[in-house]
Formats: C-alpha cells, structure tokens, sequence
C-alpha cells in the first residue's frame, strides 16, 4: 500500500465524517445561537432552556436525514471493503 493510498483513504474518511455530521452540528449551532440570543435579551439564565430544544432539534435532524446518513456510510463500507483485494498486493 502506498503513501498516496492512505492519504487518500483518510482524506475520503474525513469528508465522510464531515459530510455526515455537519447538518447535525450546523442545526445545533444555530439553535444554540437563537437560545443565547433569546437568553441575553430576557436575562433569563435556565440551563435547561438551552439543553432541551437543542436535543429536539438534534433528534430532529437525525430522523430527517437519518436515511440518509446511513446510506452514505453503509456505501462508504462497501467502496472500502471493496478495496481490500487492492490494498493487499
């Protein structure tokens, strides 16, 4: 296996990890956002404010995009299982 393999393994790896959690962490950074917005103009300090609609809107995501989420990683196995008979010569 050469240098040029891994590197394109890990990089492919780190654009799956990338692609498949960003909606996730972009649609709890700006729930998180708005509730800090809202929290600083009422002055209201709950801890609970911020936790539960984050983890709503996250829950959320993930049942929205979940099929899909899924079927990238599951074609991401197989192109990498694939691989092997390669990867081994």
């Amino acid at each position: 296996m050469s240098l040029g393999t891994v590197v394109t393994l890990l990089r492919t790896a780190i654009f799956q990890v990338v692609t498949i959690a960003g909606p996730t962490l972009l649609v709890a950074m700006v729930i998180g956002l708005l509730i800090s917005i809202f929290q600083a103009t009422t002055s209201i300090q709950d801890q609970s404010l911020t936790f539960v609609p984050k983890i709503v809107a996250i829950l959320a995501t993930i049942g929205i995009l979940g099929g899909w989420m899924i079927s990238m990683m599951q074609n991401y196995t197989v192109n990498l299982y694939s691989l092997i008979p390669d990867l081994s010569r």
